[in-house]
């Protein structure tokens, strides 16, 4: 299908970017790979197009005891940052390597997926096992959200209109730490029929989110047995797959990201 008219704006400060969005029925374009797809459905119908691609939030780096990613950095950026060498990190590249194809990891940004929160993408799950803490932007200033705030139901987040998703920050886990991010995806779409994130520490804590199964990603409650929260969790079924075969895979791939990010407490010494 071909998209329904639309007037387009791209920003080339950050001031821009506020003034545009001054329209309730703007849409913010990063990457493009979840708008894209769903303006040529016509599934969203926006008045205006707020092009954020020229303005400079890209870039990892470590700084103040987090490694900081900016909203625009794409997911083949993710793939090789050295900041995010270390195994308490594992999950993000294994995130970013899983997403779409080439094409897809070239131009989508890791803050245009955070924003466009779909219920069964990869990430919402790293940052929450991860305990990140999302910076928003406005023309008032900036806020952080933990993540475990972020994300309020299916496409839905705790974004204010006029606000942008500008930075996200993963506090360094200490030495000892590991983390992995595993999913059974569908085979036509790569999006996630279940995924989850894990971050084991060497004092024995462990952080587990799971993505693909409900109306938003969600972390199993702290010290609980994953197949007992699982069990409890409220589980959605479609035509893709019923409620419990989507909680049987929940069950599996928390076990293996467990598994992963366990060993890996062993490399990074």
């Amino acid at each position: 299908m071909i998209p329904a008219p639309v007037r387009y704006v791209r920003a080339r400060s950050f001031e821009e970017a506020f003034e545009a969005l001054r329209d309730r029925e703007a849409k913010v374009l990063a990457g493009g790979q979840s708008l894209l797809p769903v303006l040529k459905l016509r599934v969203v119908r926006p008045s205006l197009l707020v092009d954020i691609g020229e303005l400079a939030v890209d870039g990892v780096e470590s700084r103040d005891g987090d490694v900081r990613v900016g909203a625009l950095t794409t997911w083949e950026a993710l793939t090789d940052a050295r900041e995010l060498e270390r195994p308490a990190f594992a999950a993000v590249g294994e995130c970013a390597r899983e997403v779409g194809d080439l094409q897809v990891r070239n131009r989508g940004t890791l803050g245009g997926s955070l924003a466009h929160a779909d219920p069964a993408s990869d990430l919402p799950a790293v940052v929450l096992a991860l305990e990140a803490r999302l910076v928003l932007r406005s023309a008032a200033g900036e806020r952080e959200v933990d993540a475990a705030d972020f994300f309020v139901g299916p496409f839905l987040t705790a974004l204010a209109p006029g606000e942008l998703l500008v930075e996200v920050r993963i506090p360094t886990p200490p030495a000892g730490s590991g983390s992995a991010y595993a999913k059974v995806e569908h085979p036509a779409s790569g999006f996630a029929l279940a995924g989850a994130a894990a971050l084991v520490q060497p004092d024995g804590r462990r952080a587990v989110a799971v993505t693909g199964v409900s109306a938003h990603p969600f972390l199993l409650p702290d010290g609980a047995e994953p197949e007992q929260a699982l069990a409890e969790a409220e589980i959605y079924g479609d035509e893709l797959a019923p409620a419990e075969y989507r909680r049987h895979l929940a069950a599996v791939v928390v076990r293996r990201a467990l598994e992963r990010a366990e060993a890996r407490t062993k490399e990074d010494r």
